[in-house]
């Protein structure tokens, strides 16, 4: 019985992650396509950028008419995903607030 048992969780188990997997790469794929997309659809262009301690590239597009919003990130020689979107984007260029605690 407690064989079956371990069989059927790991088979649970298995699927689980094979549909995560598949609900992953529906949101990702090469770059190009993904810029394209977004500049079609949404009028969003790339905003910043920045690189990630392993190597990835994250990026923000947007659109100033919109203010729709989207974050990829593209990993080494990989696809590039979609990671979050959103709306009332605003472009923002102001010094952070100290929040030493001696102020």
């Amino acid at each position: 019985m407690k064989p079956i048992l371990f069989l059927m969780s790991f088979g649970i188990a298995a699927m689980m992650l094979a549909a995560q997997q598949a609900h992953a790469q529906g949101n990702c794929a090469d770059h190009a396509t993904v810029v394209e997309r977004l500049g079609e659809r949404y009028g969003e262009s790339r905003q910043s950028i920045g690189l990630t301690s392993d190597n990835s590239v994250v990026e923000v597009f947007a659109s100033m008419d919109t203010g729709s919003w989207t974050i990829t990130i593209t990993r080494p020689g990989g696809l590039t995903c979609l990671a979050a979107a959103g709306q009332a984007y605003q472009y923002v260029n102001e010094p952070l607030a100290n929040f030493d605690s001696e102020s």
